[in-house]
């Protein structure tokens, strides 16, 4: 296996021109996932081109537009890697709050450049939104209903908010189900094939309640667990990037300009949860220039 100072010959500098804001950098600067390795720069959905290679990279070239997720680096030698789960490495390192084995600290997309092992720089279609796109680098939510609905799926919406009934519809959804009121799951026992949970809310859910929902053999899948969410592989996130732009799924993302100031924005309307439904933080360009 090669050194990881072997492996930083593959690296690939991307100059940031957009970055989602998730769950996860909140989780981070709250604590909610431990003491965080200060200083730390959050920031885990990125988008940009890419400035400079390293002289083994074979994948990418300067000027490309790419996405970089919540890794950066992993040995791909190991069993895990060569079984296309990378993303399950005992030896990764996260895109951000996190020590290279060089004592070197990895720093995430709220700043004007990253770095990148080229396994971890996804190729963006040219038809995609930079702005629109990188929250679905990392995101879960309303992307649930998007993808589904644009797969073909009849989709109905289950959440505890009456008030983004409207919203689940104009996503997409063909009807919703509010989770308020006791016995809400009653008319709709035995009806669902496929459940997918988008919360990390899960420890507080009436189980039996959401199972009831399911037909004889049907599937309650979860791809948030509180605090814990993990992420897909590559092959996952590149089928991900090419099914969007073939199906024209756009989400909905509200902008902010990067800057001190537009940064605390951010990260407090994800933390209070006044965002419809992601927001991603742009205007690179103008706060750091052109960087190619």
């Amino acid at each position: 296996m090669e050194s990881f100072l072997e492996t930083r010959r593959r690296d690939v500098e991307i100059a940031i021109e957009a970055c989602g804001v998730c769950g996860s950098d909140v989780h981070t600067l709250t604590g909610g996932w431990g003491q965080a390795k200060f200083p730390v720069c959050v920031g885990h959905e990125v988008i940009g081109k890419v400035v400079a290679i390293g002289p083994e990279t074979t994948t990418v070239y300067v000027g490309d537009r790419v996405g970089v997720g919540a890794l950066v680096w992993a040995c791909l030698d190991c069993k895990v890697c060569k079984s296309g789960n990378e993303n399950y490495c005992p030896h990764q390192f996260d895109t951000y709050s996190c020590y290279y084995p060089d004592k070197s600290m990895a720093y995430g997309g709220y700043a004007n450049h990253i770095r990148a092992h080229e396994y971890f720089v996804f190729a963006i279609p040219e038809s995609l939104d930079s702005s629109l796109t990188a929250p679905m680098i990392g995101g879960l939510g309303h992307f649930g209903i998007l993808f589904a609905a644009a797969l073909g799926a009849e989709v109905y919406a289950i959440s505890h908010s009456p008030n983004k009934e409207a919203d689940a519809k104009a996503l997409g959804a063909k009807g919703f189900i509010c989770t308020n009121n006791g016995g809400w799951n009653e008319p709709w026992r035995n009806n669902f094939d496929f459940i997918l949970n988008a919360t990390d809310a899960t420890d507080r859910f009436d189980m039996a309640a959401y199972f009831s929902l399911l037909t004889v053999n049907g599937t309650f899948h979860t791809v948030g667990i509180s605090d814990k969410d993990h992420i897909g592989s590559r092959e996952e996130v590149q089928e991900m990037l090419r099914l969007a732009a073939k199906l024209d799924i756009k989400s909905w993302v509200e902008t902010i300009d990067i800057s001190e100031e537009g940064c605390k924005t951010a990260v407090e309307k994800v933390y209070n949860g006044d965002v419809r439904y992601r927001v991603t933080l742009a205007g690179y360009d103008k706060v750091f220039g052109n960087r190619e």
